[in-house]
């Protein structure tokens, strides 16, 4: 295993180097694409592609049992200096980069001996939709066990450690907009005002309540209403809101607590409120023998000291819809500790690419031990 990390060292960093410095937007990922499937394709891998998609899937080996492993391939759309440009600024060029250094790894030590690797190269993790996009192509439906990488902030892990899930929470993003009508400062009987009628729905949301032992949250995040005219009272707006929960349950009962608010706040102040959800992400529902088997490939490749248990963490990953929308799909998510910061997002964001190799290595182990628990269960 030694040997082959260093063998395919040099063509790891090459590979980092390029995606950092090329990176696409959810549904963009065109040329990404494009050079893993061109590198992967040099290699003697399998590729398929999607003429209605960005991504691709590599598949390796044959039988009756199939290991996957998922990485996302999307950048973050964000100010960088002044300019707004993509940005891998949460790690993806990483996770990338460990997907395809397993690969190379596996190749030359014989991984599968029995059975299919699957490798998913996933579009649009940060829309919220890749994922449910590949389950509906039906890539996972023959999968036994799943496993996702995610580099973690130094908030969260510390350099060297490993955990062999994160458990994160649930996600959506609303998107709406209040519909009455302008009138006169002087005349506000004849019309609605707006700000005050979004006043009314940030107390309605603030006063929701669901179970406090289960981390959760719905607050206003953008609300835009009336323009240079001062005596002119704005009967329209728009607004959005982010609801959030540790987990699916909880998330149902605080979405039919928003829905309730703006309709109670529509009728009260005699509007019409619309709203869509823009973005959803599942809460993570891991499988205890899949985190069990990466454990010990933890164990195995940094020691047993620097294994912590599963991380809690109140942001979101569309990896979990695999396991949500396939309940047969066993599955889990690397966390891995690698010296991040300032934090996930900041566009100055950087990690220790020395942790790339360790990754490489616990995914290659995980991967195997899945294997042979498969054959053992035949």
């Amino acid at each position: 295993m030694k040997s082959a990390l260093q063998d395919v060292k040099p063509i790891i960093e090459e590979v980092f180097n390029h995606l950092h410095t090329h990176p696409e937007i959810s549904w963009m990922e065109v040329e990404t694409t494009k050079y893993i499937t061109q590198l992967l394709e040099d290699e003697d891998f399998q590729i398929e592609t999607f003429a209605d998609s960005t991504g691709l899937v590599v598949t390796v080996g044959s039988g009756d049992y199939c290991v996957g492993l998922r990485t996302d391939i999307d950048a973050l759309w964000q100010e960088v200096d002044g300019v707004y440009q993509a940005n891998h600024s949460c790690g993806h060029d990483g996770h990338m980069t460990m997907a395809i250094g397993a690969l190379l790894v596996m190749k030359k030590i014989g991984i599968p001996k029995t059975g299919r690797l699957k490798v998913i190269f996933q579009p649009a993790e940060e829309k919220g939709t890749g994922a449910l996009s590949f389950v509906n192509k039906g890539i996972v439906d023959d999968i036994d066990y799943l496993y996702g990488v995610h580099l973690r902030p130094i908030q969260e892990i510390g350099h060297g450690y490993a955990a062999p899930a994160i458990l994160h929470g649930s996600a959506k993003l609303i998107k709406g907009s209040i519909i009455g009508t302008d009138t006169h400062g002087a005349r506000p009987h004849l019309g609605q005002n707006s700000i005050e009628v979004m006043a009314l729905l940030v107390q309605a949301i603030h006063s929701i309540q669901v179970d406090p032992m289960v981390s959760h949250s719905a607050k206003l995040t953008m609300f835009q209403a009336g323009s240079d005219s001062i005596n002119i009272i704005p009967g329209n707006a728009v607004f959005s809101i982010d609801v959030r929960s540790q987990t699916n349950q909880i998330m149902d009962q605080l979405m039919e607590r928003v829905k309730k608010a703006i309709r109670s706040v529509a009728e009260l102040a005699e509007v019409e409120i619309n709203y869509e959800i823009m973005a959803e992400i599942a809460a993570a529902e891991v499988d205890d023998t899949a985190v069990d088997l990466m454990a010990q490939a933890i164990s195995e490749t940094v020691g047993e000291a620097f294994l912590v248990p599963p991380i809690v963490t109140p942001g979101g990953e569309d990896f979990h819809y695999y396991t949500l929308q396939r309940p047969s799909v066993k599955a889990t998510m690397l966390g891995l500790g690698c010296d991040l910061s300032p934090g996930l997002h900041h566009p100055e964001m950087t990690f220790n690419r020395d942790s790339l190799l360790t990754g490489i290595e616990i995914l290659v182990r995980t991967v195997s031990h899945s294997f042979e628990h498969l054959e053992q269960r035949k």
